[in-house]
């Protein structure tokens, strides 16, 4: 198994884990109010903003085989894997942790939510580690244009 493989795994491995232990806390009953933020439980059955919640039962099998599809997209496109190893391995993580709980929990747990001025959405770890992990993709796009 080469470098660029291992880096993807363990860093899948690393968000899946580390997002399942910080939603064990809340699944156990911990919670936190704030005045600008509260950690609370809640299950989303939808996608961002409760977008697609319709879907029900069939929304966690649409996003499996949409996270597969693009893990044998990536598979043929080793040079895709090849640079962006890292954050692809975080994305594929967090993905696959949001739809671990649609499959255990009938949605995704979500505990962090912001009420200060406004009440945003309800987030999680894997969220935010699917926003870092886009943001890695595109400032190694910007830094290392190909050429043409």
């Amino acid at each position: 198994m080469n470098r660029t493989w291992i880096v993807s795994l363990v860093s899948l491995c690393l968000v899946f884990v580390a997002d399942q232990m910080i939603k064990a806390l809340f699944l156990e009953g911990f919670r936190w109010y704030g005045d600008y933020f509260s950690l609370i439980l809640t299950y989303n059955k939808g996608v961002a903003f409760s977008m697609f919640a319709f879907l029900e039962e069939y929304l966690k099998y649409i996003q499996l085989l949409f996270v597969s599809g693009l893990g044998v997209y990536l598979f043929f496109r080793k040079e895709v894997l090849q640079n962006y190893s890292l954050p692809i391995g975080i994305i594929a993580g967090a993905a696959l942790s949001n739809i671990y709980d649609r499959f255990i929990h009938g949605g995704v747990v979500d505990y962090f939510f912001w009420h200060y001025g406004f009440e945003f959405a309800v987030f999680n770890f894997a969220d935010v580690m699917i926003d870092f992990g886009v943001l890695l993709i595109l400032y190694r796009s910007w830094r290392s244009p190909k050429e043409a």
